[in-house]
């Protein structure tokens, strides 16, 4: 593959899979260092929610905002602004002194992740075109994805062996890379000098998801009774309605509803929201339930993952070429179809816990899934609008991604009962498998192969 890339190309993507690397390593790499965090800072399970969550409002709230700030004004710049500011939040989260900080350090950090992602993407649509575009999207894929999947290991060896701290504090070594590798880069961007930035739609998008998510939340706790919580969730439901409906007659939206009139953009969001609820769902309760439950080391929890990462790594790329060749759509459908098979294998767990036999064979069609599935999806989402937006059009996906994400992370107490046991577990297994299934449905009946007019 090598061949047919130039220098410029390869140093394009080095540099938009090593932003996007540290964004989506520190959405999951903090779920195996929940309990260490827990046991040093204090707090319970809502705690650890919201230690996830923090930063998923933010990257999913604002990374709509990034989208627009990214087309309007340079990928470049964006990409520079966001890699400085997640290292420094970074370093803030990993200082953190108690929990009130370390939760406030997060969402500042996802703020600032909102501006990798999507100009990451972008750079990557911008700079390749033709055939060799999907097996850059397979290569940007299968580095982020796996940085999700590889997270807990990471997290693992660095909680056992010195600190939680450190899963913060790492980050900033690939960001210095990413920054060296962008003084590199002899590309100028393309700049919209006549683009505008709806802050109040921002604000709104933002304030809606973060009350939504803080009712959701407490609610187990407090009940639905409870004016914090009931005034909270009508507050956000109201907020982030005034947004939609401020994106229909907004000159400058930062959620443009006329991308989802192409029938893969809106097919492919709706699977995506749907998958990458369960894949969060999924990696909140594994890695906290193999050290809470399993009583396995933060090393060993996070060496689990490790059959998920190779697959991966090792077919990502290989789907994206053939997903360009015969279309998204079976990919699409087949994949979380297959990562549904794998999570009701996670019901085989039982109290004598052996992972060869009860929880490996689950996590392998976790990963050969996957690997069928993320590249396309990407593909067929970005392949339905005109590249000129694709800066806006990753930062929608991206952002329904988060969000599915936020929200699964959220309902975590409904879910497992309050109480993250064996129970919870199988529980949370089954609702996996249920989102998979539906991804794979909307994927089947809403994708098609054929070419369609951009949004």
């Amino acid at each position: 593959m090598a061949a047919t890339m130039t220098s410029v190309q390869r140093r394009v993507l080095t540099i938009a899979a090593l932003a996007s690397f540290v964004a989506f390593l520190d959405g999951t790499v903090v779920n195996v260092a929940l309990p260490a965090i827990r046991d040093e800072l204090g707090g319970g399970l809502t705690t650890q929610q919201w230690v996830v969550d923090a930063y998923l409002i933010t990257l999913g709230a604002l990374i709509l905002f990034a989208g627009s700030v990214s087309d309007a004004f340079g990928r470049t710049v964006v990409l520079r602004i966001g890699l400085i500011g997640f290292g420094v939040t970074s370093l803030a989260a990993g200082l953190a002194p108690d929990p009130v900080f370390l939760i406030a350090a997060r969402a500042a950090q996802g703020a600032a992740g909102a501006f990798l992602v999507p100009s990451s993407l972008a750079l990557i649509t911008e700079a390749f075109d033709g055939p060799v575009r999907g097996r850059a999207i397979g290569i940007w894929t299968s580095m982020t994805t796996g940085a999700m999947i590889a997270g807990p290991l990471v997290g693992g060896a660095l909680v056992d062996l010195v600190s939680w701290r450190l899963v913060f504090v790492i980050n900033v070594i690939p960001i210095a890379f990413a920054l060296w590798m962008l003084r590199l880069k002899h590309t100028s961007d393309e700049r919209n000098t006549d683009a505008s930035i709806d802050i109040l739609a921002a604000v709104m998008c933002t304030l809606g998801l973060g009350l939504t998510v803080f009712a959701l939340i407490e609610q187990p706790n407090l009940g639905w009774g409870d004016p914090a919580v009931w005034a909270t969730f009508v507050a956000g439901i109201v907020l982030f309605t005034m947004f939609l409906l401020r994106q229909r007659t907004s000159r400058a939206p930062i959620l443009p509803l006329d991308m989802f009139r192409a029938r893969n953009f809106w097919s492919g969001n709706v699977a995506t929201f749907f998958i990458y609820a369960a894949l969060s769902l999924n990696g909140f309760v594994l890695s906290v339930y193999l050290q809470q439950g399993a009583g396995l080391p933060a090393t060993l929890a996070g060496l689990a993952s490790i059959p998920m990462t190779l697959l991966m790594v090792a077919l990502s790329s290989r789907a994206g070429a053939l997903s360009d060749r015969f279309g998204p759509r079976i990919f699409m459908t087949i994949g979380p179809l297959i990562i549904a098979v794998g999570c009701l294998l996670l019901l085989s767990v039982s109290g004598d816990f052996n992972y060869w036999t009860q929880v490996l064979p689950g996590l392998l069609l976790f990963g050969l899934g996957l690997s069928i599935t993320v590249s396309p999806l990407t593909s067929a989402v970005l392949g339905a609008v005109d590249a000129k937006r694709s800066g806006t059009a990753s930062a929608v996906n991206n952002a329904i991604s988060r969000v599915a994400g936020l929200l699964a992370i959220a309902a975590i107490a409904t879910i497992v009962g309050g109480s993250l046991d064996l129970d919870g577990f199988h529980r949370a297994a089954i609702v996996t498998a249920a989102l998979m299934v539906l991804g794979a449905a909307v994927s089947f009946l809403g994708i098609r192969n054929q070419s369609e007019p951009s949004a």
